[in-house]
């Protein structure tokens, strides 16, 4: 093998004005939004523990830095080609492209265009220069986004991917904000680094991609937890059982997805050992829940004789029943995010806010000695309580992503660890209660919950899960079969947000002195409905006394609207007469009807987002 070279480059000397080339058998995209989603919230956390609002420009040079991983490239006929590391470059490349846009026109935007492509003799090539994603990536940079349902998987995974980032984003808008842009992407370009290695050759550099890739698995933290703990039971047959009970278990989680056995083992690791957080000020250490995330086999070598690994008894006992029981009850729990599953439903729901940090918190107050009936009502009392504190949080326009929430689910997580059933609920009431925020608002004028809720690029994807927990709700209390998977189900007939007043200011001048007054009130929750797609390309155009004779053949919330709903559907009336619901049939719908139809929702959001479901769970 000849010389190799590794260095540490930043993204912008990685990529200004680099073309490089990727093998067509492995030219594959296939990064999915899990993996989106950690890289956005680990870079935006690292870059939110460096800046402050009101810091020149000029400070970004002194933040601190960030390690992506490393790249391995080898050359050929003068031209470089990625072996490893094109799905991280091709989602960099995504983000830089998606910051470009959003800078816009500014003065003091950063000139990411040449991170992107490069061009030589009026050539326009992009950094990844694949001749079928050529268009894709031209078209996302004009900020277009075509159909690409006959493109090859790598251009609809781009796409998909870009749209995450979109999203993403969206999410990070409280600390990324327009003013914060231009740092951020300062500090991404310049102080995120990878490791650079090339080599002379592709057979060198498929050498080191197999040393680092085949033979480097037995070194990833998962083995190594499993080395560890195995070298140090002395007995040779509890051994061997150990090391089949560990590899049972973790074929069993990685059937559930990429990654899943990792997550598992971290979850399992916080939910019962974390007992410390990083503090949230500059230069700040990681503490036991970070150091879980990144380095567990080396934190659980460091605290093993904190958490009673002493001698060979303890580290079985560690994985046949430890480890045996809460993977279990992981996998249990991850299924059950999946898909709703009978009597844990609640874990369901909270996955439809996209709340990843759900499973430490599941986990931590199970005990090994709990019957199968008070595991379950532990894990749906923690799933009702994140179900409704998120369900606050949304309407009060307070973000939910990992760096938002990561500070305040690990103490409630801490709090909460092998509590008994009464204890735990009365630990999560008061915790719900000192929240500072419900469907009331808060203090601050932005954040006035339901009475300001409505539709906007932030509050989309929640607004859908609104809509479905309430649709299926009012079915399901009316004694028909439905759920909030049935309309939360991606693909062919999937179900969109409809308005009730068609886009047209011209209808509504009466009410409404301006198009942005109309546009304003179309867009509050009062004047949303969530019917098939199909539905809006067919109707969504008509008046709204045109349309309403059509509701009749959907959901119950929009059938609702017209008086054959209030005829022979004896369980429907019983349930809106109990809860003293203001139900009834609208012949026209007006700026008053949106109002009260708001109101409607709200007390409707009461019922589906109750805190005594949570009180129910304590009785034995």
């Amino acid at each position: 093998m000849k010389a190799i070279d590794g260095k540490a480059r930043t993204i912008s000397e990685i990529l200004k004005g680099k073309r490089y080339g990727i093998d067509f058998y492995q030219r594959e995209y296939r990064w999915q939004k899990k993996q989106v989603k950690e890289l956005i919230d680990d870079l935006t956390d690292q870059f939110l523990q460096s800046h402050r609002p009101g810091n020149p420009r000029s400070a970004v040079a002194n933040y601190g830095n960030y390690f992506l991983g490393s790249i391995i490239l080898s050359e050929r006929d003068g031209k470089q080609f990625i072996v490893d590391g094109q799905q991280r470059l091709t989602t960099i490349t995504l983000l830089l492209l998606l910051l470009h846009r959003k800078q816009g026109g500014r003065p003091d935007r950063v000139h990411l265009e040449e991170l992107i492509y490069s061009e030589k003799f009026g050539e326009r090539a992009f950094n990844i220069a694949v001749e079928d994603r050529r268009a894709i990536m031209s078209a996302l940079f004009a900020g277009e986004v075509p159909d690409t349902s006959e493109a090859s998987e790598s251009v609809q995974t781009i796409v998909a991917r870009y749209q995450d980032l979109d999203e993403l984003l969206e999410d990070q808008d409280e600390d990324i904000d327009e003013a914060t842009l231009p740092y951020f992407c300062d500090w991404l370009t310049e102080k995120v680094h990878l490791i650079e290695i090339s080599a002379a050759s592709d057979e060198d550099a498929y050498t080191i991609f197999e040393t680092m890739n085949d033979r480097g698995l037995s070194l990833t933290p998962l083995d190594m937890l499993k080395g560890y703990l195995l070298a140090n039971i002395t007995d040779i047959g509890q051994r061997n059982e150990a090391a089949r009970l560990w590899r049972e278990r973790i074929e069993a989680l990685r059937k559930l997805g990429k990654d899943e056995d990792t997550d598992a083992v971290k979850a399992w690791l916080r939910a019962r050992y974390a007992n410390s957080v990083r503090e949230r000020r500059t230069g700040s250490e990681n503490k036991d829940f970070e150091r879980i995330g990144t380095e567990f086999h080396r934190w659980l070598g460091e605290h093993a004789a904190k958490i009673s690994l002493r001698n060979g008894e303890d580290f079985f006992r560690f994985i046949n029943d430890d480890m045996v029981f809460y993977t279990r009850q992981y996998e249990r729990i991850r299924r059950a995010s999946l898909k709703p599953v009978e009597g844990l439903e609640p874990v369901y729901h909270v996955a439809c806010f996209n709340f990843t940090l759900q499973y430490p918190l599941l986990l931590a107050p199970l005990l090994i000695t709990d019957t199968p009936e008070v595991i379950n009502r532990k894990i749906r009392a923690v799933a009702v309580f994140l179900d409704i504190l998120l369900a606050r949080r949304a309407v009060n326009y307070l973000s939910m992503t990992y760096g938002a929430m990561s500070y305040a689910a690990f103490l409630i997580m801490r709090d909460i660890r092998g509590l008994a059933l009464p204890e735990l609920v009365d630990t999560l009431s008061k915790r719900l209660a000192e929240q500072g925020c419900d469907f009331d608002g808060t203090q601050d004028g932005r954040r006035n919950g339901f009475t300001g809720f409505g539709l906007n690029q932030w509050s989309k994807r929640y607004i859908k899960v609104f809509l479905a927990r309430m649709t299926a709700h009012l079915e399901t209390a009316s004694g028909i079969d439905s759920s909030a998977a049935k309309y939360l189900v991606e693909g062919r007939g999937r179900y969109e947000i409809e308005h009730i007043w068609a886009d047209h200011f011209a209808r509504h001048r009466d009410e409404f002195p301006s198009q942005a007054d109309f546009s304003d009130y179309r867009n509050r929750f009062g004047d949303l409905l969530l019917l098939p797609k199909s539905f809006n390309a067919s109707y969504g155009d008509l008046t709204y006394v045109q349309k309403r004779k059509h509701y009749v053949s959907q959901n119950l919330l929009a059938w609702s609207l017209h008086e054959q709903c209030y005829e022979r559907n004896p369980g429907f009336l019983a349930y809106i007469q109990k809860e003293d619901l203001p139900f009834g049939p609208l012949e026209v719908f007006r700026k008053a009807d949106v109002d009260a139809r708001h109101a409607l929702y709200r007390q409707l959001a009461d019922r589906v987002w109750s805190p005594q479901q949570l009180a129910a769970e304590a009785v034995q």
